[in-house]
């Protein structure tokens, strides 16, 4: 009997007139997202990074070359106000990973892009990364891990339309 099994059961007789059935799904969940983040940003501080900082860079990364995005592109694919994206972009350009640039095609406005020390940086932080989220995922055999994608994804599907 695991720890949320034992919620239940105490829940179950506690007020046996509630199907607490749910509260074990979404509590395994929340448990899973705790441990699942623990060693993410455990990954991310040896490369003196943060959830936040790892979120900025890995965006600017996977846009593909010149590596540079608009801060409305950064915020719309991060979804954080923006705020929160000036200070994180602030941060950056103090440590020497993003620098803004003249956006070419907009005199007015700039873009926020990796500088050559953030591009390395972040390249071999995406690595350790994949690599933790592999380790994560080991203890499940690959058709259990298959099945609990499309699950999952049917889950997030299904409440994203409500």
């Amino acid at each position: 009997m695991d720890h949320i099994e034992r919620i239940l059961s105490q829940w179950r007789r506690e007020r046996p007139d509630l199907d607490v059935a749910p509260m074990g799904t979404i509590g395994r969940i929340k448990l899973l997202n705790q441990i699942l983040v623990q060693a993410m940003e455990k990954t991310w501080g040896g490369f003196g990074l943060n959830g936040a900082s790892f979120d900025v860079l890995a965006t600017l990364l996977r846009a593909g070359p010149p590596y540079a995005l608009s801060p409305g592109d950064l915020i719309a694919s991060t979804m954080v106000t923006s705020g929160t994206m000036t200070n994180r972009i602030d941060q950056l350009v103090k440590s020497g990973w993003v620098e803004r640039v003249k956006n070419p095609n907009d005199g007015r406005g700039f873009l926020i892009s990796l500088t050559p020390e953030g591009h390395k940086l972040i390249s071999a932080a995406i690595a350790a990364h994949v690599e933790t989220q592999h380790q994560l995922v080991a203890p499940l055999p690959e058709d259990q891990l298959l099945l609990l994608d499309q699950a999952l994804a049917g889950f997030l599907a299904a409440l994203q339309k409500s």
